[in-house]
């Protein structure tokens, strides 16, 4: 039985290796595109927005190349736009971060001698460049093929069959884990089973073909396939590295104490655009400081909010204390230091709420625990802005 957009239901399947994509899966590779393509085009006098992110995702340089040829209506063949921004991605790969999860996800997998094969649309040279900047990595790969490598790029299935072959497994035994519609056609095209992890905010309905979508590779669930689980949860939250935000208080959308009854202290993003990029939308928890006030356990949601739809990603912190009135405009700092769970929709209000509620019952707990509790003390918590 498949079960799709699930993280706690199994969905029965044994799987005897993993081939991963590399750019919007394991590495953030967006942040480096929109830095060259903002810069470049301004050169034309065009704004690179963002708006052809559905277009290039999961395509190959030079296809991705034809696409902002047209769509921007510039004086150059693809071969030349090429030519020309490749020394500047180049320049820019050691920035590259990897994203929330995957560094996990690659020891796991190379700790329990799980197989797995690196299958990107990008060129072999281009691979092996980007991972270079993060220790460990090539060696876990058992194989690492490049689109150069095979007579079709995704949504072909040959790279992945490919891989399949070098592994020494048969595709149905193969699982493929994505973030692009191309990939994930690919890996379903060759027989395997497709875990989505969707780049692309609030597209999750494009990856229907997919046996599981789940929101960050901090979601993914090994022990659905038949490998080894992660045992890196600890009463019901997982360890990440500490986020630190900060700023003055200012006011949402007003339905924190009114509609919710869950009076919420919300940040500006302005300053953050990276942290939210880089960070899957999701609940996790840690530590507030306010300037005046003291220190505060808290839980607090990253993202859109499914169930009011919001139109752009939020910091919205729960303060786990009973306050006697607002504190709009006051210096609020974070550290963030565990995830609870993905960003989800709710049937009712109700739900929501309890939901909610649950989030601050195990952030309640978690933080007493030593692992979480030391972070009180950081100076961050303490610092005032000048």
């Amino acid at each position: 039985m498949i079960i799709k957009n699930s993280i706690s239901n199994p969905l029965k399947m044994v799987v005897s290796g993993v081939i991963l994509d590399l750019d919007g899966t394991l590495l953030h590779t967006d942040g480096i595109v929109n830095d060259v393509l903002k810069s470049f085009l301004g050169k034309y006098g065009k704004q690179w927005d963002g708006r052809e992110a559905l277009r290039v995702t999961g395509k190959t340089p030079y296809e991705s190349a034809a696409v902002i040829v047209e769509d921007y209506g510039l004086p150059c063949s693809s071969a030349e736009l090429m030519s020309q921004i490749s020394p500047l991605f180049a320049e820019r790969w050691c920035n590259i971060k990897a994203l929330p999860g995957a560094n996990r996800l690659i020891k796991h997998f190379s700790n329990h001698r799980v197989p797995i094969a690196l299958a990107s649309n990008s060129s072999r040279e281009n691979i092996e460049s980007k991972i270079s900047f993060h220790p460990g990595w090539k060696d876990s790969f058992s194989v690492i093929i490049g689109s150069n490598e095979v007579t079709a790029a995704k949504p072909s299935p040959e790279i992945f069959l490919e891989s399949a072959k070098r592994l020494n497994l048969e595709p149905s035994s193969c699982l493929v884990i994505e973030d692009s519609v191309p990939g994930v056609a690919a890996g379903k095209a060759a027989g395997m089973k497709v875990v989505a992890v969707p780049s692309l905010p609030k597209k999750s309905h494009l990856y229907s073909s997919a046996d599981e979508v789940i929101n960050s590779l901090l979601d993914f669930q090994p022990q659905k396939w038949g490998l080894p689980p992660f045992e890196d949860w600890v009463e019901n939250t997982l360890p990440i590295n500490p986020l630190y935000i900060g700023g003055p208080v200012v006011k949402g959308y007003g339905r924190g104490s009114k509609v919710l009854g869950i009076p919420t202290a919300n940040l500006s993003t302005e300053g953050y655009s990276d942290v939210l990029s880089e960070h899957p939308s999701g609940v996790y928890f840690g530590w507030a400081g306010l300037s005046t006030r003291g220190i505060f356990k808290m839980v607090m949601s990253i993202g859109w909010n499914p169930f009011f739809d919001n139109v752009e990603k939020t910091i919205e912190p729960w303060l786990l204390h009973d306050f006697d009135g607002d504190f709009y405009g006051e210096d609020l700092r974070l550290v963030v230091v565990g995830y609870i769970r993905p960003e989800a929709n709710f049937p009712s209000l109700e739900s929501l709420i309890a939901k909610i509620h649950e989030d601050g019952r195990i952030a309640e707990r978690a933080l007493d625990l030593p692992l979480y509790s030391k972070y009180r003390n950081d100076q961050y918590l303490k610092q005032r802005d000048a």
